[in-house]
């Protein structure tokens, strides 16, 4: 096949004309600050950004879907994608549909909330409006391996939750307020774009999480479907034109995690370390 070839295969749904035209940006992944270089799919503004602009910038442009594959991640990227999002369908004023692929939890449905109207198939995941924070408690470590740990520190407080330190009760809470003031704005987020379109369960913020099928009679969802369908509906003369994030240059030629060329051994730990933590967070959703 040839790269042309490859290219079209990527973009099934283009067709060629002056007609309207909807944007589809594809945001995969777990949303993070920190994408390693060997991600394949990985999600912050800085990743989107380009994909954004694109997908806005069309003169003929009709709409933009969110095609949303995500179980979350970093909550202050989540709410920057989310602000540039809406404030790029305010200036081109264009309606933003989203679509709940096979999970849009957590940050992920955080993402969805900055659509106009929320599909999702029946068997998606969806929800999870909730904090979490996960760590290691490694008290007794590095006694047991004759190794001394040395911190120093101004302030009172400038080590909080230390994993190589006993866990205190005043830190615990301290993280736990910090998470409070969190999941307050998510939910604040949440009741804003959705409305009263919301169910008045009283679950809806506890972090639970649904199949597509039920988010759709709780209201986190305005309907069932996927993209393709929805769009053949609502736009069936529109050219359809798919905005891919940028990802890492090894992700791009295609090598992934199995690429330690020019890594150390730390390098390869902390890639691994990486891995792992995007592979639980994935796992927790079943996937």
């Amino acid at each position: 096949m040839s790269v042309t070839e490859k290219l079209a295969a990527k973009l099934p749904m283009s067709r060629g004309g002056g007609g309207p035209v909807v944007s589809v940006v594809k945001l995969h992944g777990v949303i993070t600050p920190t994408p390693s270089p060997l991600a394949r799919g990985t999600i912050n503004i800085n990743t989107v950004e380009s994909a954004l602009t694109r997908a806005f910038d069309h003169d003929r442009l009709k709409a933009v879907a969110l095609a949303i594959n995500s179980p979350g991640g970093a909550p202050t990227q989540s709410a920057l994608v989310g602000e540039r999002i809406r404030e790029l369908a305010k200036g081109k004023k264009v309606p933003v549909l989203a679509f709940c692929e096979d999970v849009a939890a957590s940050g992920g449905y955080w993402l969805a909330c900055s659509a106009d109207e929320i599909f999702a198939h029946p068997s998606s995941l969806v929800g999870s409006i909730g904090v979490v924070t996960a760590g290691f408690g490694l008290n007794g470590l590095l006694e047991r391996v004759g190794v001394e740990r040395r911190v120093y520190t101004a302030g009172a407080h400038k080590v909080r939750l230390d994993p190589f330190r006993p866990e205190k009760d005043e830190d615990v809470e301290w993280l736990k307020s910090l998470q409070t003031q969190l999941h307050d704005q998510f939910v604040g987020w949440v009741k804003d774009r959705r409305g009263d379109r919301l169910a008045s369960a009283e679950d809806l913020f506890t972090g639970e999480i649904w199949t597509g099928a039920k988010a759709a009679e709780l209201g986190l969802v305005d309907g069932v479907g996927n993209l393709r369908q929805v769009l053949a509906e609502r736009y069936p003369d529109a050219e359809i034109s798919v905005a891919e994030p940028k990802r890492p240059l090894l992700a791009r030629l295609g090598l992934g995690a199995s690429a330690a060329f020019g890594q150390g051994p730390g390098d390869r730990v902390l890639g691994a370390m990486e891995a792992m933590e995007v592979r639980a967070t994935w796992s927790r959703f079943g996937l």
